[in-house]
């Protein structure tokens, strides 16, 4: 029988559980004594996390002797989380009047100084980014990627795909899952085992879907004070000198208690759970299929139905199977051009140059471009791709309008999806939403190895 039992358990589809902290207060002391209890409850468990760390908040480590919290994190895996976090101007704010490529500089400008500090602290190269609140900006996939960074892990609403993991600007995306983003309420003893059951109704959605990831975050900061530090002085765009910032206030001692009580019971339900793996930001690269294989032959001729990702490949992986170019990762382009060859067909002579160009141009800047010449007159991005998947050789080419049907995977209304309280009153940066739709030419989603 216990053969059987485990037998059922190893045909189930695998289920993976990444468990993270933004480690970020470096405002009040007792949440590096919260961050050191974590790091060693979750290890004498056999549990290892992701500790996203502020760059401001590993200095006052240094600063406090706190060498104790960086040899616990140091067993656990570590990410990043911005220089500052929350003192003004946040990520979204200093990138939203900006382009992709400026824009990327700028963001590594500002921020690159705290992920040196946690190379030297930790001796390697963090394995993740997430933005603070959610003052999520594209741009800075670009300098992730030159900085060694693999995985954008976080959660907010600006770009998803059905709730898993999923490719996005050169980057393995853990963000936006949607059910599958569980935690336990750590304020209600009484609510816990309507916790264990989320996460449970999340692992069975999981394996419905032939397998999946789940993930679960908190801050150290939640299991000593009662109201998030930054709230506290930074709130709609405050910005206060540094002797004038305020402690949050603390939890009781019982209060505390009953947290770290409440988060350990539920961990060690989500252990107990048969076929889960319980993974790092590190090791979930090595969970999916490669990034830039090839296309199957053909199936890029699907882009002159639908502007979309097609059997785990992107609309720009796509595009350069019809140009010839290389599998590799291209950004999408810089802005959105309009149409301006007002025939119904193009010369294939004609044509077949503006083709040869779009290659060069990809090749020689690794990104797609905003349109396609034909002369002095062009196409834009999108008729041309579903222009040139239509085209079946000889004779004029038709000219075919284009179905960007990725951009629903951008979300919609920026005064929502930026509603963080750390954001100046009425921030709604459009310009990033539409920098974003163009950069949906790189989603696909990213698959499980079989």
């Amino acid at each position: 029988m216990l053969l059987l039992v485990c037998a059922a358990a190893a045909a189930q589809p695998p289920v993976y559980w990444l468990l993270w902290f933004d480690t970020e207060d470096y405002i009040e002391p007792s949440s590096d004594d919260a961050a050191l209890r974590l790091a060693e409850g979750l290890r004498e468990r056999g549990v290892r996390a992701t500790f996203k760390i502020v760059g401001e908040k590993a200095r006052v480590w240094l600063a406090r002797g706190r060498h104790d919290v960086i040899r616990a994190l140091a067993a656990h895996d570590i990410g990043y989380h911005t220089e500052f976090h929350s003192v003004p101007p946040a990520p979204a704010e200093y990138l939203a009047e900006m382009g992709l490529l400026d824009g990327a500089a700028e963001f590594s400008r500002r921020e690159r100084g705290g992920l040196l500090l946690l190379e030297k602290l930790f001796g390697l190269t963090p394995s993740c980014y997430g933005q603070p609140g959610n003052s999520w900006a594209p741009q800075t996939n670009l300098a992730l990627r030159e900085w060694g960074v693999k995985v954008y892990m976080d959660d907010a609403g600006q770009v998803g795909f059905d709730e898993q993991p999923f490719w996005y600007g050169g980057l393995l995306y853990i963000f936006n899952l949607g059910r599958h983003t569980v935690r336990a309420e750590l304020n209600d003893a009484g609510a816990l085992e309507a916790a264990k059951k989320r996460f449970d109704e999340a692992v069975a959605s999981a394996r419905r879907l032939g397998g999946g990831v789940i993930q679960t975050y908190y801050h150290p900061t939640e299991w000593v004070t009662t109201k998030f530090w930054d709230g506290v002085n930074f709130s709609h765009g405050a910005n206060p000198e540094r002797s004038q910032w305020q402690k949050p206030p603390l939890r009781t001692p019982e209060s505390r208690e009953q947290a770290f009580r409440i988060f350990f019971e539920w961990v060690d339900h989500v252990r107990r759970t048969p076929n889960l793996r319980i993974v790092t930001a590190r090791e979930a690269i090595a969970l999916f299929e490669p990034r830039d294989a090839a296309p199957p032959a053909g199936l890029a001729r699907r882009l002159a139905e639908s502007l979309d990702a097609h059997e785990g490949f992107s609309a720009a992986d796509l595009l350069l199977s019809l140009l010839g170019v290389e599998p590799r990762h291209v950004d999408g382009p810089l802005r959105r051009a309009a149409t301006t060859w007002n025939e119904p067909e193009i010369p294939r002579p004609v044509f077949d140059r503006a083709r040869r160009d779009a290659a060069e141009f990809v090749r020689a800047h690794g990104r797609l471009p905003d349109a396609v010449w034909l002369g002095s007159h062009c196409l834009s991005l999108e008729d041309f791709a579903a222009t040139l998947a239509a085209d079946e050789g000889g004779g004029p080419v038709k000219v075919r309008k284009g179905r960007a049907d990725f951009e629903r995977r951008i979300g919609r209304g920026a005064a929502r999806l930026y509603n963080w309280v750390i954001h100046p009153k009425g921030f709604a940066p459009e310009s990033l939403l539409e920098m974003a739709r163009l950069q949906a030419w790189t989603i696909k989603p990213a698959r499980l190895r079989r």
